[in-house]
């Protein structure tokens, strides 16, 4: 249920700012964007005080709609590690941040649509790694909380690990733009059917055109048969009167 929310909420949330700020809610995000160059430094420091300034306020919202104490700080779960949980949540943020660089980033047919698949990306995220680290992939989200209730004593956990994927994502990206990754498979998100492969011949194909023998077929049929086999055609009776 919370995956669901967080990813619908996202849909939603990057579709309406997506052509007005980018639709950045996550500061680690918006650290990729800078070590690709996307981003200046002003921007992106401006950007970081804005989301975890938001992330307060949104919590402070949260707190005082909602009746009784909630549990929104994020620590990792019993059993999970230190070194687990920082690594669990590099890689989600990882996974998220390529997301957003491949659909948002990249400019192609399909980019309008890029919250859509940024959103069911959180949700993939969040569906596994909630019950493990509570599910941060986002600084500014633990945060927020850890300024109203507390800070715990894990909490460098989700300012390293989401930092460390995010700069990993980053890494990826260019790779794959530097070997041009759009070679590998040229026109995958063309609309012309010119495009489209052809369609194999088929193996029977050319029984269809092959015509008939003479004597397989017709009133001729067993004369012929028993031509070529080499017997005569039984007698036929002469019946008129």
């Amino acid at each position: 249920y919370v995956s669901v929310g967080f990813g619908f909420a996202l849909v939603v949330a990057a579709w309406l700012f997506f052509r007005v700020t980018g639709a950045l809610f996550n500061p680690n995000i918006a650290t990729a964007l800078l070590a690709i160059g996307v981003i200046g430094p002003l921007r992106w420091l401006l950007l970081v005080v804005a989301q975890l300034v938001g992330a307060v306020c949104a919590t402070a919202v949260v707190q005082g709609l909602m009746p009784g104490q909630l549990q929104l700080t994020t620590v990792p779960s019993l059993g999970i590690n230190k070194a687990q949980a920082l690594f669990i949540e590099m890689f989600a943020t990882t996974f998220l941040t390529f997301a957003v660089l491949m659909l948002g980033v990249e400019k192609h047919r399909t980019t309008p649509f890029a919250p859509i698949g940024v959103g069911i990306t959180l949700f993939v995220c969040e569906l596994w790694s909630i019950p493990l680290t509570g599910g941060a992939i986002n600084t500014a989200r633990a945060f927020g909380p850890a300024v109203l209730t507390g800070f715990d004593a894990s909490h460098w956990i989700y300012w390293a690990g989401p930092t460390m994927g995010a700069l990993l994502a980053a890494a990826v990206y260019v790779f794959a733009k530097r070997h041009r990754y759009w070679t590998l498979v040229p026109d995958q998100d063309s609309v012309d059917s010119e495009k489209s492969p052809t369609v194999p011949s088929l193996p029977l194909a050319h029984l269809s055109r092959v015509r008939p023998r003479s004597g397989t077929v017709g009133p001729r049929g067993q004369e012929d048969r028993n031509r070529q086999s080499g017997s005569a055609a039984p007698p036929r009776l002469n019946l008129d009167i």
